[in-house]
């Protein structure tokens, strides 16, 4: 359990982010086309994963945004932004917004997501979503960023997140 901040309150995750180092836990997410999607699904790419509440806040739509505007520029990569959402609300913010290099990714009904990856918020305001983080699996499914950001209402640190990419 890690404890973060939602306007100052604090709250606390299901779990722990996976460390630096560590094997990723595979996981299967949905996305807007009610496809299921698996980590294995993306061979030799870096795999981003820009985890987030929900699109209905500016702060996480502001992440898929930037997201998708410097994804653009790792064609090795590929990025999963993930919440709670279901994928139809993600298809049209998507839609809306012209987001075209990130894979909206639902883990409304992947338990195994939730508690492998230990971002579900169990108690605040926003209990049931998920908690802000950034995690960079590598190519050989190793994890080589980790981020969970310590206030929800903030950004996280693209620059440093895509430093490992390079």
């Amino acid at each position: 359990m890690e404890t973060i901040y939602f306007k100052g309150t604090p709250c606390h995750t299901y779990g722990n982010l996976p460390a630096v180092g560590e094997k990723a836990p595979c996981f299967t997410l949905v996305t807007p086309e009610l496809k299921e999607i698996h980590c294995n699904d993306f061979p030799g790419k870096y795999i981003v994963l820009n985890i987030f509440p929900s699109l209905d806040t500016a702060v996480c739509a502001m992440s898929v945004r930037k997201f998708n505007e410097k994804a653009a520029k790792h064609p090795d990569t590929v990025v999963l932004c993930v919440s709670m959402d279901l994928p139809f609300a993600a298809q049209r913010f998507c839609s809306a917004e012209g987001i075209k290099d990130v894979i909206p990714a639902s883990a409304f009904r992947s338990p195994v997501f939730v508690q492998k990856y230990g971002v579900q918020l169990v108690d605040g305001p926003l209990s049931g979503l998920l908690a802000r983080a950034v995690l960079i699996i590598d190519k050989d499914m190793n994890i080589i960023y980790r981020e969970l950001v310590d206030e929800i209402t903030h950004e996280p640190d693209y620059d440093a997140a895509l430093k490992m990419l390079k």
